[in-house]
C-alpha cells in the first residue's frame, strides 16, 4: 500500500487495539495516542541523526590555494558570503583552512578572539576608530594548517559531536583521498531542527 493511502490512524482504532490485547491494561486511549505520537517523533529524531552528511553538505566547495593573495580571498568571502575557505594544493587536496575570523585577527580588530560571538567583535569594532587596510600577503601566510574534516558518511549526529568537541562552526568534508568534497555548518544541523519542528506542529496541528 502507498504511503499517501495509509489511514491516519484515530481514537476508534486505538480503542479496538486495547481490546485486542485481551488484558488488562492500565492506559487510557488518549495515554497510548500520546504515547503514538511521542514515539513517532523519536523515530523521526533518530532518522535525521542517522542521516549521512553527505546528504546535508554544501557542494561543490569555494577554495583558494595557498598562492592566492589575501586581498583575492577577502574579496571571495565577501561576494560568495561565506565565511570560512578551504585551503587546498594543485591536486585538490586539503591543505588548510582560512576564516573571517583570520582575516579579522590580521586587520587588527581589537578584542577579537575565537571564543567570542560575532556580536562582541562587531560591538568592540564600532567602539573604535579603526583604520581599515587591505591585507597583504598570500593565502599560505595567514592559514591554519590543523583543519578538523569528516568523512560523507558519517552521521549528522557524529558531526555535531564533533563540532561540539572541537567548539567549530563548519566541518570540511573530505573523501578517502584527502580531497574537498563538501562542508557542513552548524547553521545546516539548526536547519534540519527547525525542519523537525515544522514537522512535528505539522502533525499536531492535524491531529
Amino acid at each position: 500500500m502507498d504511503k499517501d493511502n495509509t489511514q491516519k490512524l484515530q481514537p476508534d482504532d486505538f480503542a479496538m487495539a486495547l481490546q485486542e490485547l485481551d488484558t488488562f491494561v492500565d492506559i487510557s486511549v488518549d495515554d497510548l495516542m500520546q504515547l503514538h505520537q511521542s514515539a513517532e517523533k523519536f523515530a523521526r529524531m533518530r532518522t535525521k541523526g542517522s542521516l549521512r552528511i553527505v546528504t546535508l553538505m554544501t557542494q561543490p566547495v569555494t577554495t583558494v590555494q595557498p598562492n592566492c593573495s589575501l586581498a583575492d580571498a577577502a574579496h571571495i568571502l565577501v561576494t560568495a558570503k561565506i565565511s570560512g575557505l578551504p585551503v587546498v594544493d594543485d591536486k585538490h587536496q586539503l591543505v588548510g583552512i582560512i576564516t573571517e575570523a583570520d582575516f579579522l585577527r590580521a586587520l587588527g580588530i581589537p578584542a577579537h578572539h575565537p571564543k567570542h560571538s560575532l556580536w562582541q567583535t562587531l560591538e568592540s569594532m564600532f567602539k573604535h576608530e579603526l583604520q581599515v587596510r587591505e591585507p597583504e600577503g598570500l593565502v599560505a601566510d595567514l592559514m591554519r594548517t590543523e583543519v578538523i574534516t569528516a568523512s560523507p558518511q558519517q552521521t549528522l549526529h557524529q558531526a555535531l559531536d564533533i563540532m561540539k568537541q572541537h567548539e567549530i562552526k563548519r566541518l570540511i568534508v573530505c573523501n578517502e583521498v584527502n580531497h574537498v568534497v563538501g562542508i557542513i555548518t552548524r547553521s545546516d544541523l539548526v536547519r534540519v531542527f527547525f525542519d523537525h519542528f515544522k514537522t512535528t506542529n505539522k502533525d499536531i496541528s492535524k491531529g
